[in-house]
């Protein structure tokens, strides 16, 4: 059975706007759940799409950035990572994070996958790529980034930082994970 052939067994009852910022909006639902029980649903809608870049030289190896993540109150290291605009093509806001973070630049580019990074109580969609062919030039980071750390790693050792639970953000570990696979690494 394809996923378009099941229909949806929630009903909207109502639903009200409590929080929006430049970056999220944060709407409540009532609701019927599938067993016909009222309820409440919380969803947190992202005005942009998030993005992953791994690049990968010829020699087998990645850069991972480190930042301080004020959410999780703990410094955290991950895949080149920012926001794409709805209105611009993820492949265009991968180049510029990829150069803005790192300073590298990739001939070559594939898209990896998709993938929704809390689909139970959000929209938000990732697109993870690969980038290989690359250059080495200046970062320009953002003032938000000023704290951030970049490392050149063996991928297989970005790898096993997934496999040991050093690195726990989903569009890194995916995107790690899946380069390893293609790679064979």
């Amino acid at each position: 059975m394809s996923q378009n052939e099941i229909k949806n067994p929630w009903t909207t009852l109502s639903g009200e706007e409590k929080y929006e910022n430049p970056w999220i909006k944060v709407t409540e639902y009532q609701v019927l759940n599938p067993s016909g029980g009222k309820g409440i649903y919380g969803k947190v809608h992202f005005k942009n799409k998030a993005i992953g870049i791994v690049p990968v030289d010829a020699e087998g190896n990645t850069w991972l950035v480190g930042q301080y993540r004020y959410t999780l109150n703990a410094f955290h290291w991950e895949i080149p990572e920012g926001g794409s605009p709805s209105h611009e093509e993820a492949a265009f806001s991968a180049r510029r994070e990829l150069q803005e973070e790192t300073g590298l630049t990739a001939k070559k580019w594939t898209e990896l996958t998709q993938i929704h990074t809390s689909n139970s109580v959000t929209d938000e969609v990732g697109y993870i790529f690969l980038a290989e062919d690359l250059s080495q030039g200046e970062s320009a980071r953002e003032a938000s980034e000023a704290d951030m750390k970049v490392w050149k790693l063996p991928l297989s050792e970005a790898v096993a930082m997934v496999l040991r639970g050093e690195i726990t953000d989903a569009i890194s570990m995916t995107g790690l994970l899946l380069v390893a696979r293609l790679k064979g690494r």
